[in-house]
């Protein structure tokens, strides 16, 4: 009955997705490293998210 009212927990994935990437984006120009680790986080987050 309230199916709306529960999270979707891809839609979770993907914003925190879109969320590291953009911090990848941002840090690229001040720290190559932490750049590539937010890179690498994200990609597992992909992982996950489509099996």
């Amino acid at each position: 009955m309230f199916n709306f009212l529960k999270k979707n927990p891809k839609k979770k994935l993907e914003k925190k997705y879109h969320l590291l990437l953009k911090e990848a984006h941002r840090l690229s120009t001040i720290n190559r490293a932490l750049s590539d680790q937010k890179i690498a986080e994200a990609n597992k987050l992909y992982d996950q998210m489509n099996p």
